[in-house]
C-alpha cells in the first residue's frame, strides 16, 4: 500500500491520501474481504463462492443452504463456509446476511488476528461503529441480531464479549460494502473491505470503486495530485443536496459540507423549470412546483404497476405524466429523468424500440448535464442507451453511445472487466455495422435482420424498480 497513506482529513477524522500523482482509470489499490455473504433473498440463485448468478446450482449437501456453480467453487469457498455449515446445522436453521457476515468475521479474526493482510492498513477495532449514534429502532434491531448471533455462536468457537459483537454488528451497518455478479450489474451481497472504510465521503468525488473478479478496485476519476485526500460518493449525486445531506447524516452519521451541498451546485437544474438555449421559458415558479408535485405523485403510481407487472399501464402513467411537464420541467429534472429511464426501459421491454430509444437518449443527455464525465452511472446509461438504438435500427447513434459508455467504463471498471470487455465486443460489431450501412443501406438491413435472429446484444431484462437504477455504493439494510 505504497501509493496511500492515512491521515487526519479536517472536519472527517481518518482519510486516505495519495502519495504518488494519478489519472484517470489508474487503480490506486484493490483489495479482497475480510468475508462476504450472499443476500438473504438470493442465496439460491447466486454462488456463494464467487458471487455469480446461475440458473442451476449445486447446494451443500450437510446445511443444504449454500449454493455453488460446481465442485470448484465448492472446494474454493468450503474454508469460509466449514465453520458456518457447521453452525447452521447445529442451529437449525439459517441466521439473517448480517450475522452470518459477522460471524464470518469473527472466525477469521480469531484464525489470524486482527491483521489479516500485510497489505491492511487499519484494524477492525479502530474503525468507527456508530453504535452511540443509532436511533431507537435501528438499536432495537441490533439487540435482536446481537441475542440470535449469540443463540448460532457455536460453543466450541473462541467466545466474545458483547461490546466486541455489537462493535462488528456496527462496523458492518456503516462500512458494508455491496458486493455485485460477475457483470457489476446487480448487488448481490455485502462484504466487509477494511482498507476501504478509510475513503471519505464527497458529493463529487475524485475515485470511484468497483468489484472486479472478487477484489475491490479504489479506481481514479482524472488527475489526483500527490498528496490530495482520495474519496468516493457514498449516496447518488442524482439526489438534491438537501436529500444526500439527510441520507448521510441518517445513514452515515456526519454532515456533509462539502463545495456542491454547501453551494447547492446544480440543485437549480435538477428540480428547475425548462430552458431553451440556457435561458429560462414561460413557465412560472407555481407551475415547475405544480408540475414537480404531479410528476412525484406519478411516480408513486407508476411503481406499484411496475411492481404489479402491468407494463402496458406503466407506460399509459409516464406518458401521460411526461405530455403534461415536459413543456415545463427542465430536461436535468430529476423526477422527468426518472419517467424517461423508466420509459425508455419498459418500451424496449415491450420491444417498442424506437420510443425506448427517443427516450433512452433524453435520459443519457439529462445525465451528461449533471453528472461527472467519468460517472459510472452515466456509463451505464449510455451503454443502455447504446443497446437500445442498436434495437431500434439507429446504427448511427448507438455506435455513437456505444463508444461514450466504453470511454466512461474503461475509467470507472477498466479493462479486463466483465462489462467492459461485452461493451468492447459491442463497439467493434457496431462499427462494422456502421461501416456496412454507409457503404450501401440496402445490405446493411438485410444482414441486420439476420444479426436480429441471434439477438447478440439483447438485453430485454424485466424492468426493475426506478431506485434500483443506481445504487448507493455502500450497503445499507433496508
Amino acid at each position: 500500500m505504497e501509493t496511500v497513506a492515512i491521515f487526519d482529513s479536517p472536519g472527517k477524522g481518518r482519510g486516505l491520501k495519495a502519495t504518488k500523482e494519478f489519472w484517470a482509470g489508474d487503480v490506486i489499490f484493490s483489495e479482497a474481504s475480510i468475508a462476504a455473504v450472499v443476500f438473504d433473498s438470493l442465496a439460491e440463485r447466486i454462488c456463494h463462492s464467487c458471487f455469480r448468478r446461475q440458473e442451476k446450482l449445486q447446494r451443500c449437501g450437510q446445511c443444504k443452504f449454500a449454493h455453488y456453480c460446481d465442485r470448484t467453487c465448492q472446494r474454493a469457498g468450503w474454508a469460509e463456509h466449514k465453520l458456518e455449515c457447521s453452525a447452521i446445522k447445529a442451529y437449525g436453521k439459517v441466521p439473517n446476511e448480517n450475522i452470518r457476515v459477522v460471524a464470518r468475521i469473527m472466525w477469521r479474526l480469531d484464525k489470524e488476528g486482527s491483521t489479516v493482510s500485510d497489505m491492511q492498513l487499519t484494524t477492525l477495532d479502530e474503525l468507527e461503529d456508530h453504535i452511540a449514534d443509532m436511533p431507537e429502532d435501528d438499536l432495537k434491531e441490533l439487540k435482536v441480531d446481537i441475542h440470535n448471533f449469540l443463540d448460532y455462536w457455536p460453543h466450541n468457537s473462541k467466545q466474545h464479549t458483547i461490546d466486541d459483537i455489537s462493535h462488528i454488528f456496527g462496523v458492518i451497518n456503516c462500512n458494508g460494502f455491496s458486493v455485485s455478479d460477475q457483470r457489476g450489474l446487480q448487488a448481490v451481497g455485502v462484504g466487509l473491505f477494511p482498507n476501504l472504510c478509510l475513503v471519505n465521503h464527497d458529493c463529487w468525488p475524485n475515485c470511484t470503486v468497483i468489484l472486479n473478479h472478487g477484489k475491490i478496485e479504489l479506481r481514479a476519476l482524472g488527475k489526483i495530485a500527490e498528496g490530495e485526500e482520495l474519496t468516493v460518493a457514498y449516496v447518488d449525486f442524482l439526489n438534491l443536496s438537501e436529500e444526500r445531506q439527510r441520507l448521510l447524516k441518517t445513514q452515515y452519521f456526519f454532515d456533509c459540507t462539502c463545495e456542491d451541498c454547501k453551494n447547492r451546485i446544480k440543485d437549480d437544474m435538477k428540480i428547475g423549470g425548462r430552458e431553451e438555449d440556457g435561458v429560462k421559458v414561460s413557465p412560472s415558479e407555481e407551475q415547475v412546483k405544480e408540475a414537480t408535485d404531479y410528476c412525484f405523485q406519478m411516480l408513486e403510481k407508476m411503481e406499484k404497476a411496475r411492481l404489479n407487472g402491468d407494463y402496458h399501464e406503466v407506460v399509459k402513467i409516464c406518458r401521460e405524466c411526461i405530455e403534461k411537464t415536459e413543456p415545463v420541467l427542465a430536461d436535468t429534472h430529476i423526477y422527468l429523468l426518472r419517467m424517461w429511464s423508466t420509459m425508455s426501459e419498459v418500451q424496449a421491454y415491450l420491444q417498442y424500440f424506437d420510443d425506448a430509444a427517443d427516450y433512452a437518449r433524453k435520459m443519457v443527455e439529462g445525465y451528461m448535464k449533471l453528472y461527472h464525465p467519468n460517472n459510472a452511472a452515466l456509463g451505464m446509461a449510455a451503454m443502455r442507451a447504446g443497446v437500445t438504438h442498436w434495437q431500434a435500427g439507429q446504427i448511427e447513434v448507438a455506435h455513437g453511445m456505444i463508444c461514450k459508455a466504453y470511454a466512461i467504463l474503461m475509467v470507472t471498471h477498466g479493462p479486463t472487466h466483465p462489462i467492459t470487455k461485452d461493451l468492447d465486443a459491442m463497439r467493434i460489431q457496431t462499427e462494422m455495422e456502421l461501416r456496412m450501412f454507409k457503404q450501401n443501406e440496402y445490405v446493411y438491413h438485410s444482414m441486420r435482420e439476420a444479426a436480429l435472429k441471434n439477438k447478440p446484444m439483447t438485453m430485454m431484462h424485466e424492468p426493475k424498480s426506478v431506485e434500483e437504477g443506481i445504487k448507493n455504493l455502500f450497503h445499507r439494510r433496508k
